[in-house]
């Protein structure tokens, strides 16, 4: 059974920082791209960041390149996005998701499995 588990998120006021995590199991992660995503409400699903499974690419959305970072534990099957300077534009439902064991790609599509979500609110 696939398990993906984001946790982290919260209120916090502009340009705060928070850091979530999402832990996985039932599949081999060591060997996946891992996704994160959100949801504004009343918008669609938008691509955040990626990784691919060695770390060595991770594409980012304009919207967060320069104060979001995506990294991951193979050892811990565990994938965490870093959000600094927080901006109310951010506030949305984050979900974590597992994608190809090949290439990296930011379509929600290619994405196989996901998360439940974590709400991440930024108060101006």
């Amino acid at each position: 059974q696939v398990q993906l588990v984001e946790s982290g998120g919260g209120f916090v006021q502009a340009g705060d920082s928070l850091r979530l995590s999402c832990a996985v199991s039932g599949l081999t992660f060591s060997r996946r791209t891992m996704g994160w995503f959100r949801q504004a409400q009343g918008k669609e699903r938008e691509f955040v960041a990626a990784i691919s499974w060695s770390g060595g690419s991770t594409p980012y959305a304009a919207s967060v390149k320069g104060r979001f970072t995506i990294s991951r534990s193979n050892a811990k099957s565990m994938v965490y996005l870093q959000m600094n300077s927080l901006k109310p534009e951010d506030t949305a439902v984050y979900y974590c998701a597992a994608g190809p064991l090949v290439g990296v790609t930011t379509t929600s599509s290619s994405y196989s499995y996901w998360g439940q979500g974590t709400q991440v609110t930024v108060s101006s």
